[in-house]
Order: structure tokens, then C-alpha cells, then sequence
């Protein structure tokens, strides 16, 4: 592995300079801004925003301040494409297994992606169910969660309720009620599940 020496400050300065750029055009084009149109609402020479938008200057935070009041915007928003914004891409049939080979008896459940800290929200999971799967077991988590039948026919128990969910039905509902699959009508059965947390929960136990 090679190092890539120390960072070169004038890049990083260049590449802000052209993100905030980039973005006050884009949004003086959304609002249907001339230059000019823009320089007298925000109290600022035509000059120094055509220099801003051609990345020929770095503009001040009042100047910001200035650009962002006159297009009705957050500062923040000249800032969205230089933060790190979470992302995961996992490819159809390589979500992590829940449940070791050896001990799937006919059901698989594969988490398809899962962000950390804060922007833990949601936790997606796909149930495959092979007839040698066991299913009735009951479970309860805070939130909300959202389900939809891929493929074959489940009966899924919700309390005393009881739905049929064919291919292509989907299913909504507090966590915090007992729930479950109770009996698979038609092999093999695909699920999708999408739990939502107000706040990063405690790992689940699947």
C-alpha cells in the first residue's frame, strides 16, 4: 500500500469553491434567476456572482448568508455534495445471513443493509422459506414495520388477526403487537421486511 502524501489545501479549497459555485447556479436556475436578478436580491454586484459560480473566488459566510436569503434556502444546502452521506448497495443474494447455514431448517433471512449511529432508521430483511422451514414464532419490537410478499402465499398472524398475503401484498403495523408468519400456504415464500425506528434500536433478535 502506498501512502498518498498530505492533503494539498488549495485542492480542497478549490473543490469547495466549485461545489458552492455549482449550487448557487443550480438553484438561481430552479427559481428562474437571471445574474442580475439575483444581484438585487441578495445586495450583491453581478461581478462577484458570476465569480462565485465560476469558482473564481470563495465567497465570505456573509456572502452566503446574503446568497442564501436571496434564494430562499438553507447555508447548508452549498455544502450537500461535500458531505459523507451514508450509502449501501448490497447485490441481490449477498445480504449478511442472519442465521448460519447450519442452522436455517428452511428459512433464510438475509439483512440487506443497516446504517449506524443516527442514521440507523431502517432495517431491512428478506425471508426465504423452504418447506422444511418452521414458522409460528411470535416476536414484538418497538417501531413500525412493513411487509411485502415476493413470492408464494403466507398466512401471517397479527394479534388475534389473522391475513392472507399473496404475491405482491403488502402489510403494515405497530411492532410492538405480537406478530409473525404462522403458516405458508404456497412454497417457497419470499419477504420482504422493513422495520422503521424513530431512534437506533437495540440489535433485534431475529
Amino acid at each position: 500500500m502506498t501512502s498518498s502524501g498530505p492533503v494539498d489545501q488549495s485542492d480542497v479549497d478549490a473543490a469547495i469553491s466549485r461545489a458552492i459555485g455549482t449550487k448557487v447556479r443550480d438553484y438561481r436556475l430552479q427559481l428562474g434567476f437571471t445574474v442580475a436578478q439575483l444581484a438585487e436580491h441578495s445586495e450583491l454586484s453581478k461581478g462577484m456572482l458570476s465569480k462565485i459560480e465560476n469558482a473564481q473566488v470563495s465567497p465570505s459566510l456573509s456572502t452566503l448568508a446574503r446568497i442564501a436569503g436571496a434564494l430562499d434556502v438553507p447555508m447548508t444546502a452549498f455544502f450537500d455534495d461535500l458531505e459523507a452521506r451514508p450509502v449501501i448497495h448490497v447485490k441481490s443474494g449477498h445480504g449478511l445471513d442472519l442465521i448460519p447455514k447450519g442452522l436455517r431448517r428452511g428459512l433464510r433471512s438475509q439483512l440487506l443493509g443497516t446504517l449506524r449511529g443516527s442514521s440507523r432508521r431502517l432495517e431491512p430483511v428478506l425471508y426465504t422459506m423452504t418447506r422444511n422451514a418452521k414458522v409460528g414464532a411470535s416476536y414484538r419490537h418497538p417501531g413500525t414495520e412493513f411487509l411485502f410478499l415476493i413470492e408464494g402465499v403466507l398466512e401471517y398472524a397479527y394479534g388475534s388477526r389473522r391475513f392472507c398475503l399473496e404475491e405482491g401484498d403488502a402489510l403494515q403495523f405497530d411492532g410492538e403487537v405480537t406478530h409473525g408468519p404462522a403458516r405458508v400456504v404456497e412454497w417457497p415464500a419470499r419477504l420482504l421486511s422493513v422495520k422503521a425506528y424513530s431512534a437506533s434500536p437495540e440489535p433485534p433478535v431475529h
